[in-house]
Parts: structure tokens; C-alpha cells; sequence
């Protein structure tokens, strides 16, 4: 990382979020002395996600807690950071950012960690008070605002997002009605077998779940929503409504910049991009991965805390830098706990097995194809994700009766 003008380039982090600031640490862990700057748009230091929909938004854990590092941490890291400031280009050739305020940063390498926006509804309405969106911690705080005992919120999204804060939304005495185009919640990512889960606990818990419909408007006074209305002219009251439908990777610096993007940033395996001075990391990266023999773009914690460790080592000329962890999230729902470990694109398994009954739900599910494990995931049933990830690593075929077996242990099928 050679110098320009007698003076030595930094590492540039564009995203001042958990992948940014999770590199930045990798960075300072493998003994790198040089500049760090860390760039972000929102105003707080980097912080972690999942309390957003879980604990910090049920009030169950303090705000210090989301934050990634102590603010004194990036002073005694020399960490350069810079919050509330936004990136308007990237020019690769001089290798430089420009800021919004027009002032530009040099780097000698760079690293986009820029996450991703929500997908926002486009029917008429939907620029109403009231019509909220999960992604910041001040989108949690409104949230959190709207779940007064008593009032109606419609959750528009039966994904992960809108499953955990219509539970949350529950737990504080908030009627909820779910609205989901699909025929059951997390249809594209579960699958049916495992979605009927999610539907019977959500019903269980007083949620109102309609399925198969299509949201046409939002009703209101032009100024604050007062429902939802569906495309059969059923109309929804609420008191507030929160649309979780999707993400979409943050992609429009590293576009403007020539680089590679196809749902999300490309990179290899070692999370460098089509330029080889750029490297991203988190929600953002579409990463070729090494088990699996294609691209994948993960949208979970997981990614945004671990790809960082290997990006900065790459970044720093490390060969064998190579990101092949297995996917990994969680989730929490009233008193149902999960972690769900490894990669099925839609549609691509051919069988489903369980270990237990998930009518209990105590139970793992095991996503197969050509009788190997693609996935698994555990449901009130803990400390199993090392062996299930061992069994999709390994790759090799099992017997599915001993793999539903519980006398068998999961390392033994």
C-alpha cells in the first residue's frame, strides 16, 4: 500500500455498520498500522441489527447494547470515523471517494460494507404518517412508539422482519393483522413443509393472518394512514402499518463506479470485487462461494460479522483469505427460538425430514437433494449447529432414517 505524495493511502470502509466496523477491528487484529477511515450516512456509531426487531424493540434490552464497539473504541483503535456523511462517487482510477460535502478521501484499498434499503410498497398512501419501515434503530424507536396496548397495526411482509415485530407487536397487547401475497408466511425461504409452523404459531398467538392478497392503497387523511386497503376492496383498519417486503442491496455507488453488480456487489471468494482494489462485504455482496460452486448473497447477521475478517486480510494480501463459512441466522418469536444453518436456493431441495414433531415445535428440519443435507434448522432444540453444519460440509449422502432418528447423534448419521 504504497504512499501517494509522500503520504500513505488508508484503508477506506464505506458503511459505518456492523461489516464496517467488524473490518475495521479484523484490520487493527492483523497487525495492520496504517489508515483507517470509516465512513457512514447515519449519524450513529456502528451498531448490530437483529435487537432492531427483537429485544431492543420489545424494550427487553438498553440501547447501549446494540452498538458493536464503545464509543472510546475507535479514538484507541486510531479509527478514523466519520458518521453522518455520505459517499456521492467512487473514482477507481485515481482511487478516491467523494463525499457529499464535495470533499474527497483517498484510498489504497477499499471496502464496501453499504448494506442494503428497504423495499418500499408502491401503491398509493404509502407516503402517509405512520407508514413504517424497519432498517435503523430510529425505525425501531418509531416502531416501538406505534405498539401501545390496544391500538391496530397491520404488518405488510410475512418474512422474517414482519413475523418478529408482529410477535413483538403481540407481546405488548397490539391487535395485528399479517398481510402476505404468498400462501403461507416464509414460503420462498422454508418452504411449505416447514412454513405451516410459522402460520399456526403466529394464529396461536391472536395474530390475524390472510394470505394470497394484494395490497392496493393505504387509506387515510393524506396526512396519517388509517388502514390498508386490498385489492378485493377489503379494507384493514390500523393505527399504524409496517411494510417488511423485502431488501435490496445498496448498489448504486459501486455501479456508477464500473464494478461488477448483479444482485448485489460480485465478488470471489476472497470478497475482492471486479476491481481489484475494491473489495465489499455484509448484505451487499453477491460472493462466489467455494461449497457451494456459485454466488450467493446472504441478508443475515452472520455475513455482516464475519465476511469483514476475511475481506480485511485479503485486502492485506493474504492468499488464503477465503470466505467458505456456511450461512447462519436466527431468529426469536414469542417462545420459539431458531437457528438455521446453510444454503437451498428456491426450489432446491427435493425432500424435507424431521427430527421431531413440529407440531411440538421441538424439532430440527433437514432441507436435502440427492440424499444430502443442503440445510438444516433448529427449532427449540440447541447446541446442534456444528454437527449439522458438518453434515452439509462433508457433502457425502446420509440415510434419512438415521438422520430422523433421535437415539442416532447428529454426528454419527
Amino acid at each position: 500500500m504504497s504512499g501517494t505524495e509522500g503520504r500513505e493511502r488508508p484503508v477506506v470502509i464505506v458503511g459505518a455498520s456492523l461489516g464496517g466496523a467488524k473490518a475495521a477491528e479484523a484490520l487493527r487484529a492483523a497487525g495492520y498500522e496504517g489508515g483507517i477511515v470509516l465512513i457512514g450516512e447515519e449519524h450513529e456509531r456502528p451498531y448490530e441489527r437483529p435487537p432492531l426487531s427483537k429485544g431492543y424493540l420489545m424494550g427487553k434490552e438498553p440501547r447501549e447494547k446494540i452498538y458493536v464497539h464503545p464509543p472510546q473504541w475507535y479514538a484507541e483503535q486510531d479509527v478514523t470515523l466519520r458518521l453522518g456523511t455520505a459517499i456521492t462517487s467512487i473514482d477507481p482510477a485515481a482511487r478516491t471517494v467523494t463525499l457529499a460535502d464535495d470533499g474527497q478521501v483517498e484510498y489504497a484499498k477499499l471496502l464496501l460494507t453499504t448494506g442494503s434499503v428497504p423495499r418500499r410498497l408502491p401503491v398509493p398512501g404509502a407516503d402517509q404518517d405512520g407508514v413504517l419501515y424497519l432498517r435503523r434503530v430510529e425505525d425501531s424507536d418509531r416502531i416501538k412508539e406505534a405498539l401501545r396496548p390496544g391500538s391496530r397495526l397491520a404488518v405488510i411482509g410475512a418474512g422474517w422482519i414482519g413475523l418478529e415485530v408482529a410477535a413483538a407487536a403481540r407481546t405488548a397487547g397490539v391487535e395485528v393483522t399479517v398481510l402476505e401475497a404468498a400462501e403461507l408466511p416464509l414460503l420462498r425461504v422454508l418452504g411449505r413443509e416447514v412454513s405451516q409452523v410459522f402460520a399456526d404459531l403466529h394464529r396461536d398467538h391472536g395474530v390475524d393472518l390472510r394470505f394470497g392478497v394484494q395490497v392496493a392503497e393505504l387509506t387515510g387523511d393524506g396526512r396519517r394512514v388509517s388502514g390498508v386497503r386490498l385489492a378485493d376492496g377489503t379494507v384493514v383498519d390500523a393505527d399504524a402499518v409496517v411494510v417488511g417486503i423485502g431488501i435490496s442491496p445498496a448498489t448504486a455507488l459501486a455501479e456508477a463506479a464500473g464494478l461488477d453488480v448483479d444482485n448485489g456487489i460480485r465478488t470471489d471468494e476472497h470478497l475482492r470485487t471486479s476491481d481489484p482494489d475494491i473489495y465489499a462485504a455484509g448484505d451487499v455482496a453477491n460472493a462466489y462461494h467455494p461449497l457451494f460452486a456459485t454466488h450467493i448473497r446472504v441478508e443475515h447477521w452472520a455475513n455482516a460479522l464475519n465476511q469483514p475478517q476475511t475481506a480485511a486480510r485479503a485486502l492485506l494480501g493474504h492468499p488464503d483469505a477465503v470466505y467458505d463459512r456456511v450461512p447462519y441466522f436466527f431468529s426469536d418469536q414469542y417462545d420459539l427460538g431458531l437457528e438455521y444453518v446453510g444454503y437451498v436456493a428456491p426450489d432446491g431441495y427435493d425432500r424435507v425430514v424431521f427430527r421431531g414433531d413440529p407440531a411440538t415445535r421441538e424439532f430440527i428440519a433437514f432441507w436435502l437433494s440427492g440424499g444430502k443435507v443442503l440445510a438444516g434448522m433448529n427449532v427449540n432444540v440447541w447446541d446442534v449447529v456444528d454437527p449439522i453444519r458438518q453434515l452439509i460440509t462433508s457433502q457425502r449422502p446420509v440415510d434419512p432414517a438415521r438422520l430422523t432418528d433421535p437415539s442416532v447423534p447428529l454426528d454419527e448419521v
